[in-house]
């Protein structure tokens, strides 16, 4: 079948012409090859960087049971001993579970799905240099005897000021929310890769199993790291510039921090076990040999665990005094939880017996989780009664419960995939043999370690206690687990030197080594810098099962669409969200060095305000927001539709909400709208707190507030107008409109601040807090107004061709969410207003 109207335009039609296909996809080598964004070197880079921050936690993981080995322990002293289980903390919980995890999503998510990279790859780029940045950030302490020691929660007013003057906290606070930067940005790119980029016939409904998991992850990600990046920056906002969010003198509550933290600390449980969840559903029916017990089951109990996740974060809190009916509503919650989870592992039981299990090393890891992550679940059942709470509550039974959820429930899956995946990274298999041994190992070890901190805990010894004293009961107890945390430690030191071993000395791999279903195993390891020559058609969830034609044939040969390369460019599918069905080219970038810029320039940004080098700090932001523009400049593809193969007529691009990059406008908008709505909670909370503290002074008038509801009613509606312009391609009209959204974002922003002017922020928290959501407010409708004005100038200079409207279609929808948010603000001001005070 022709390929194309043109066959000479394209190349790699043959196994003879692959060179020229090969290039163009080829990773660059040496210094250059930093400047990658292929999905296969950022998602190893995520995965290697989050091992290695895995190890550093470990090794600190050590030294704390090394202190609590015997009682009247010196061998860290209480300061170093604080530093060393917050870094500890720090470091597992954000900079290895969830950045390794998207890692392999980045990685695993286009093989699978049938796309030849991520849609978004600068995105990838730039998240893993801004997760990598702020790691350094946070380890450079370090170097500065200035490591944090508050916890890895770091509460309030611990972490202020008045009790931590140093900039310790500075560290975590700056680094740690770079870092969150990455996360938030890979969940918009997997969000949109997994409903936008799957091989033709490749529905919702015969998506493999582990893209409904990271789908709903990613969902979560983006709505719950905000409420942490906003209590971040009020945090630090408040030691800077010594604003009173947290200060109950003047009507802030330490508990605000609590809310915030926690309203992304639970639901981030979840958001670590899903994708390992859904590696151990994808390995599992490999070496069972059957299809997944009870898929829509699966991804019916996916989805509501992603939901209820959110109901449930004040199960931290059940001892600060909260109401007894919220008590009552959170273990509710909390209990609720199990059923969607149970639901899933009974799923895995389920395929489990359907067939009789290879007893491969990966699939000792998901038996290993399996027995683990049900007795954390039960220990968690536990602690969501609320007398029972009361009792463990900051003991060592629940540091037992969090181990057992989080290493049962994460790291387990995570070696389990290591040795699956591994002939994807190297092109070799691991030991088996060894593989055994680092089973036993931490199976063992892990066991000795943490299920004796059960009964410690039910002793009476609480967490984060540097020693104690003798005759307590502890002794022995916390002498076996540190000895437990040896042979833990052991085992994974034999895991990094098979890694390391088999990369040389490893038998070689061959084409699907394991038999696996899935689409990723098409090609033979190591596959080339692309993963498809054709795309294939998808009739199934296990097309390597079911389509033997996709073995049977070498992977070059295998029939798809769009075989080939035209004008050297790296393109893709662009597929219906729902039914999987070709829509239209999507042309992705090549190597670029303008993402890293990017990230750099908002390192500096960051890491020069701990130093309170603002200068340093400005330059930072000049360089990120240049690498920002030029990396927006260029030209929005467009095409007449062209023959694809097999049947498909596709253009280059679709300009509607079917498009990638209206879809990535929209997460971006969801992620937006969850920052807005942590601010309007914490100007709820403190307005409910402390009713008595309104503010320092009286509105003045509500003529500003009306008036700023109107500006962003018209930043909304100029937007729209723009669209409807940009598709009739009236350039003037598309011009016209964005200059309009443009000043209407001035008016609303010169409005808001009218509206505030009265009001002194260092004089109450609910002022303050008003200031932030404003402030907020202002760098949306800052960026509206520069996306309008780029739009605007691209227009006027020529740059933009009939057809080329798709930044004036997603401009609207940043416009709308804008709109939104200053007409929001401007409804609790004039709650405000009319109740007298300055809230």
């Amino acid at each position: 079948m022709s390929v194309v109207e043109n066959p000479s335009d394209y190349s790699g039609t043959r196994k003879g012409e692959d060179k020229s296909f090969e290039g163009v996809w080829d990773t660059p080598k040496g210094i250059r090859r930093l400047s990658s964004v292929s999905h296969r070197v950022v998602g190893r880079r995520f995965i290697y960087t989050g091992f290695v921050f895995f190890l550093i936690a470990g090794f600190l993981a050590l030294l704390v049971r090394t202190q609590l080995i015997v009682p009247g322990n010196t061998f860290l002293d209480l300061e170093t001993y604080n530093q060393v289980f917050t870094m500890h903390g720090t470091l597992m919980m954000f900079l290895f579970a969830i950045p390794i995890l998207e890692g392999f999503a980045v990685y695993l998510i286009p093989l699978m799905l049938g796309a030849r990279d991520l849609i978004f790859p600068r995105l990838g780029q730039f998240g893993y240099y801004c997760y990598l940045f702020g790691g350094i950030i946070v380890l450079s302490s370090f170097l500065f005897d200035a490591a944090p020691d508050g916890g890895w929660f770091m509460y309030v007013p611990l972490s202020t000021s008045a009790f931590t003057p140093d900039v310790s906290a500075d560290f975590w606070l700056i680094g740690i929310t770079f870092a969150e930067i990455a996360s938030v940005t890979a969940a918009v790119e997997l969000i949109t890769a997994i409903l936008c980029a799957r091989a033709p016939g490749m529905s919702l409904a015969k998506m493999p199993v582990f893209a409904w998991y990271i789908l709903i992850t990613a969902f979560m990600i983006a709505i719950g790291f905000p409420p942490l990046i906003i209590g971040s920056i009020l945090l630090e906002s408040e030691r800077l510039l010594d604003l009173p969010f947290f200060d109950p003198a003047l009507g802030g509550d330490p508990l605000l921090w609590q809310h915030l933290f926690w309203l992304f600390g639970h639901p981030e449980v979840y958001i670590i076990f899903l994708p390992a969840a859904g590696m151990v559903a994808t390995m599992l029916p490999t070496f069972v040999g059957k299809p997944l017990f009870g898929y829509g089951f699966t991804v019916a109990a996916v989805v509501s665990m992603g939901f209820i996740s959110f109901g449930l974060w004040a199960h931290h809190m059940f001892t600060t005094g909260l109401p007894i009916l919220s008590l009552s509503l959170f273990s509710a919650a909390s209990t609720m939880v199990t059923i969607p989870t149970g639901v899933q592992i009974f799923c895995f039981i389920a395929t489990l017996a359907s067939g009789r299990p290879r007893l491969t090393t990966p699939m000792l890891f998901i038996l290993g989780f399996l027995a683990i992550f049900v007795l954390g679940g039960l220990t968690g059942v536990m602690l969501a009664s609320v007398p029972f709470n009361w009792q463990a509550h900051d003991s060592y039974f629940v540091v037992a419960h969090l181990h057992y959820v989080l290493i049962g429930g994460m790291v387990f899956p995570l070696f389990g995939a290591f040795y699956y995946w591994a002939p994807h990274f190297t092109g070799r298999m691991m030991s088996e043999r060894l593989g055994r041994w680092v089973f036993w190992l931490m199976f063992i070890g892990f066991n000795t370690t943490f299920l004796l901190m059960h009964v410690t805990g039910l002793r009476g010894m609480p967490r984060r206690v540097a020693t104690y004293p003798e005759g307590l009961g502890w002794d022995r107890l916390n002498m076996l687990s540190s000895i437990g945390s040896y042979i833990l430690a052991a085992g994974i030191a034999l895991f990094v030197f098979d890694f390391l071993r088999h990369k040389r000395k490893g038998a070689v791999a061959p084409r699907d080594p394991w038999g696996a279903g899935t689409l990723e195993w098409l090609y033979p390891p190591v596959t080339p810098g692309f993963n498809f020559h054709a795309i294939p058609p998808v009739k199934s969830r296990e097309p390597l099962w079911d389509q033997p034609e996709l073995l049977d044939n070498e992977a070059h040969r295998v029939e798809g669409v769009m075989r080939g390369i035209r004008d050297g460019r790296r393109e893709t599918m662009g597929c219906d969200p729902v039914s999987g069905e070709p829509l239209y080219i999507l042309r992705l970038p090549h190597p670029t060095w303008i993402p890293m810029l990017a990230a750099f320039g908002l390192a500096v940004l960051f890491g020069a305000t701990i130093a309170s080098f603002y200068w340093v700090s400005a330059v930072g932001g000049a360089i990120a927001l240049v690498a920002f523009t030029l990396w927006g400049w260029e030209p929005s593809d467009s095409g007449v539709a062209r023959d694809a193969g097999m049947g498909h007529r596709l253009p280059v691009n679709v300009v509607d909400r079917r498009s990638h990059t209206h879809v990535g406008v929209v997460g971006t908008v969801l992620v937006l709208m969850a920052l807005f709505a942590s601010l309007v909670f914490g100007v709820l909370y403190l307005w409910n707190v402390a009713p008595g503290m309104a503010g320092a002074a009286r509105l003045p008038s509500v003529l500003p507030v009306v008036g700023a509801a109107l500006a962003g009613l018209a930043v909304a509606g100029f937007g729209q107008l723009g669209r409807h312009a940009g598709l009739k391609d009236r350039f003037a009209g598309a011009a016209l409109f964005a200059l309009l959204t443009a000043i209407s974002a001035g008016l609303a922003l010169w409005a808001l601040w009218a509206a505030l002017k009265p009001i002194d922020p260092w004089a109450t928290a609910l002022g303050a807090t008003l200031w932030a959501m404003a402030a907020f407010v202002a760098v949306n409708l800052f960026v509206t107004a520069y996306c309008a004005l780029f739009n605007a100038v691209r227009r006027l200079s020529g740059q933009v061709e009939a057809g080329q409207c798709l930044p004036d279609f997603n401009l609207a929808t940043y416009a709308k969410g804008t709109g939104l948010m200053v007409v929001a603000t401007a409804a609790i001001y004039l709650a405000g207003a009319l109740q007298g005070g300055a809230g």
